[in-house]
């Protein structure tokens, strides 16, 4: 199943390029009161939504994919983890390129442990990428985005599988400079998810999935998520020895080798196989 929120916060059934509404299976929602429960109430009570979502989108008309604004499939995720320099060779070219590493020297990911964006940097797709300081370098960073289903703590890399709920496409956009990743990474619109969030049944094993990244058509990044240094199961139980994860929860995979630059004008392309593909133009704060 692959589920996508467009337009005004509508949600929908992706089926190639079309999307059905399903927006009515949100009544099925449990009532809730301040203080919130934490986590993503959608992805919390998915098993409940589900049924009813299927049963919608049998028969609710269907709309042209490419006419919808696409927001972030995930609305309320209580974290958005990333995992530094975890493709060998992006550790690699990190080294050596002074624009990423501004003279410092680049370790390896169970240096630096894993850092947190802010959740008010969360954008899809259709909603773009603005660059603000127009002297500074903004990098793209294509990833394989998982979404936490079920929470824990200290999680076992052989019980990983059981909390995850699905995945999604990701941007990890960072502006560089000598300042904290979590600052640099967490401007407005710097973490995208998109297209749709593809449920984890549809997705044998997510260690094996080819991505691509393009910048108006040129290549810039391509790999196959084998390579990660540190896989998914191995992500999500470091990740649960620190925090506790909540449904909702992303954690962003790492980006491979071919980071650069772009600027207002921009369109980034994305694709992750099986998981789908989606355009983000960038433009000027």
């Amino acid at each position: 199943m692959r589920l996508c929120r467009f337009d005004n916060d509508r949600l929908g059934l992706m089926r190639g390029d079309a999307v059905h509404d399903v927006s009515a299976a949100l009544e099925a929602l449990p009532a809730s009161r301040w203080p919130f429960p934490p986590g993503d109430p959608v992805i919390a009570h998915l098993d409940r939504l589900r049924p009813e979502i299927e049963r919608l989108g049998a028969s609710a008309p269907a709309r042209p994919l490419a006419s919808l604004l696409l927001k972030s499939p995930i609305a309320n995720p209580g974290k958005i983890i990333g995992a530094p320099v975890n493709y060998q060779k992006h550790l690699d070219e990190s080294r050596v390129d002074r624009g990423i590493n501004f003279g410092n020297e680049v370790k390896e990911i169970g240096y630096y442990g894993l850092f947190l964006k802010a959740g008010s940097a969360l954008v899809g797709p259709g909603e773009g990428v603005a660059t603000g300081f127009p002297d500074r370098r903004h990098d793209h960073e294509g990833e394989l985005a998982v979404v936490i289903g079920k929470g824990g703590k200290n999680i076992p890399k052989a019980r990983a599988f059981d909390h995850i709920a699905g995945y999604c496409l990701g941007l990890d956009m960072t502006v560089r400079g000598t300042e904290d990743r979590s600052f640099r990474k967490s401007l407005d619109t710097y973490a995208v998810l998109g297209p749709a969030f593809v449920t984890k049944d549809e997705i044998a094993d997510p260690g094996v999935l080819d991505l691509e990244l393009r910048v108006n058509g040129e290549v810039r990044q391509k790999t196959n998520t084998r390579y990660l240094i540190y896989d998914v199961p191995r992500l999500i139980e470091y990740a649960s020895s620190f925090y506790t994860l909540h449904p909702g929860d992303v954690i962003m995979t790492g980006t491979p080798e071919g980071v650069a630059p772009v600027k207002p004008g921009d369109t980034i392309t994305l694709e992750i196989e099986k998981l789908g593909r989606m355009e983000v133009k960038v433009r000027a704060a």
